[in-house]
């Protein structure tokens, strides 16, 4: 009877615990059984978020010179920082093959995932062919704002497909030799010139003669370095029929060859295979309309101590019926190619390099990213080695591109040219 008796009481007692267990009720909070431990903090709501996704994959990138330009390695190695899980293997090729080159690969099918253009006006045939990945999706997804990119993104839009997104820019300023000009006693140029201003200004700088002359300007062998100026005002384009609108410069370049010898003339500069980096450091020329992309190359040529120079720079003149501000420029597009069967990792090499952080990485670099603002130009113009009044100079209201993306534009480029 006693051993029945106990089976009944631990029975009940086990029966009354079951019963507090489904009851529902919530232990308190301020005193809990000592037997438990608390429920982990949040757990309900960390449920209801997926986990970041880790990107993984191998990428096969294609540029130029990679060795020679700390921007492509820069970046590169900014975004396998912050995504450990991928590769990024560079495909680098000489900037004189790469237009030829990037054909075959391209032709060859998937050999490269993703890929600088050099000359943005050899955007349009690539397209033609069906190589390039329709970027639109992608864009609408993430949000991306392309009107960021002050004008530039709207030029890699064919057909109403977003087929490439500006990486970085450059436009044309005047770099000028303050020796040269201190030497003269005349005053540095300007922010607000106009081209007829500047050819006056090379009068008042140009000294010497024979090999120890001075010349107050320099005009590369380039044709852009006097079509430029006709397309600057946004009115005109290379594909225009009439180009009239080219002969006041051609006029101008003329006279300061020919009649002033203000600047070196065509013939001396093609024969002897001068180039512009090397007549501007070694200190031959006052004046020089260049492309931003030649700052870089005076900070390393100054660092490696092979140019002494005490440059600077301003604003590109501009005509008279154009106001102050007014540049020319091109954007280099990043584009995926479209029989890659890696286009979403892709995409995020893409989002990153033209986006804020990639940004960051080529104004750190010295270099003009296409996502453009106060503080990104301020911190370029930050960049050691960069001359004072680097940052008022490199103020822009308006981008004009050299050439457009357009049918022909390559055929009619390489006429002019001519």
């Amino acid at each position: 009877m006693k051993k029945l008796l106990s089976l009944v009481l631990a029975g009940a007692m086990c029966l009354g615990l079951l019963s507090g267990c489904t009851s529902g009720k919530q232990p308190d909070p301020t005193n809990p059984p000592a037997d438990k431990t608390d429920p982990p903090v949040a757990q309900s709501d960390a449920s209801t978020e997926a986990p970041p996704t880790e990107l993984t994959g191998t990428l096969k990138v294609a540029m130029w010179d990679l060795t020679a330009d700390a921007i492509f390695s820069s970046v590169i190695e900014a975004f396998e920082d912050a995504n450990p899980g991928v590769t990024i293997e560079p495909i680098d090729i000489p900037s004189a093959d790469y237009g030829t080159k990037l054909s075959v690969m391209l032709n060859g099918g998937s050999e490269v995932d993703v890929f600088w253009v050099k000359d943005a006006n050899t955007i349009y045939p690539i397209a033609n062919r069906g190589q390039l990945a329709d970027l639109s999706g992608y864009v609408s997804r993430d949000g991306m704002d392309l009107s960021a990119y002050n004008g530039q993104a709207e030029g890699f839009n064919i057909d109403g497909k977003q087929v490439g997104i500006p990486f970085r820019t450059d436009y044309y300023v005047l770099f000028y030799n303050k020796d040269i000009f201190d030497a003269a006693g005349v005053e540095y140029p300007a922010n607000d010139m106009t081209w007829a201003e500047f050819e006056e200004l090379a009068k008042k700088v140009t000294m010497g003669e024979g090999v120890d002359k001075k010349y107050g300007a320099y005009f590369h062998t380039w044709q852009a370095c006097i079509q430029n100026w006709g397309v600057q005002d946004g009115q005109h384009t290379i594909m225009d029929t009439d180009y009239s609108f080219f002969k006041p410069y051609y006029e101008m370049v003329l006279r300061m060859q020919n009649d002033d010898k203000t600047c070196m003339d065509y013939g001396t500069v093609k024969t002897a295979n001068l180039h512009y980096s090397g007549v501007f450091s070694d200190g031959s020329v006052a004046l020089m309309p260049m492309g931003t992309w030649f700052a870089a190359t005076m900070i390393d040529k100054i660092n490696k101590g092979e140019s002494s120079v005490n440059w600077g720079i301003a604003t590109l003149p501009h005509p008279d019926n154009v106001e102050a501000g007014y540049t020319v420029g091109a954007a280099t597009p990043i584009c995926i190619n479209s029989a890659s069967d890696k286009q979403d990792l892709a995409w995020e090499f893409v989002k990153f390099a033209c986006g804020p952080e990639g940004a960051a990485t080529v104004a750190a670099q010295g270099g003009v990213p296409a996502l453009l603002d106060d503080a990104t130009l301020k911190a370029i113009s930050s960049v050691d080695g960069y001359p004072e009044g680097a940052l008022e100079a490199l103020q822009v209201k308006n981008i004009v591109r050299d050439r457009p993306v357009a049918d022909k534009v390559s055929e009619v480029d390489q006429m002019l040219g001519e």
